[in-house]
């Protein structure tokens, strides 16, 4: 898997939606960067780590449950500086996981949880919405597909972003989480 830095913010405190130097590029928006890139980037105050937390342990109620094949894209005010943009802190993240449900899939109560947005969004600070890759009609996935990329491109005010995604396997979680450990460690987590 080859991923990219995560891009610098714009004037606008937004991630750009592709690369201003090379705009015909295909680095663009949804950026295909590491789980730990972005814990590291943006682990910034203790509100952003709480909710870095809820999404590492979010993906691993998935894993749990035996989703581990596929992707997520993140978004929301997450992505932004909404510190600056809106004079608060990220709430929650935004996260569409696109996922390849094994055909032995038998999901606990437990694991149903993790699938209940309303309970993901109040237990793990995310926002979050499934996609199932393996059990759609082609003409579907790309409807869904395209329905999510044009929600997300922009904000509310329809200035244009770009967002990142990251591998739904769980190979780098326990080093990511391992970060936000050390950080808390280190006194940072006021």
């Amino acid at each position: 898997m080859t991923t990219v830095t995560i891009p610098e913010w714009s004037a606008k405190g937004l991630l750009p939606p592709i690369n201003p130097v090379q705009p015909a590029s295909a680095e663009r928006s949804p950026y295909l960067v590491d789980l730990l890139d972005v814990v590291m980037r943006f682990a910034t105050s203790a509100e952003r780590r709480r909710v870095l937390l809820g999404l590492l342990d979010y993906r691993a109620a998935l894993h749990n449950a035996g989703l581990v094949d596929g992707f997520q894209w993140l978004d929301g005010s997450f992505m932004e500086q909404v510190e600056r943009l809106e004079n608060r802190a990220p709430r929650d993240v935004d996260v569409v996981t696109f996922v390849n449900v094994p055909d032995d899939f038998a999901p606990s109560d437990d694991d149903l949880a993790a699938l209940n947005h309303d309970a993901v969004k109040e237990q793990f600070l995310v926002d979050s919405y499934l996609v199932e890759l393996n059990l759609l009609p082609a003409d579907n996935l790309v409807r869904k597909s395209a329905y999510w990329y044009s929600m997300w491109s922009h904000r509310r005010n329809q200035d244009w972003k770009g967002y990142l995604q990251i591998d739904l396997n769980p190979i780098h979680d326990k080093e990511a989480r391992s970060y936000l450990i050390r950080v808390d460690n280190a006194g940072a987590w006021s």
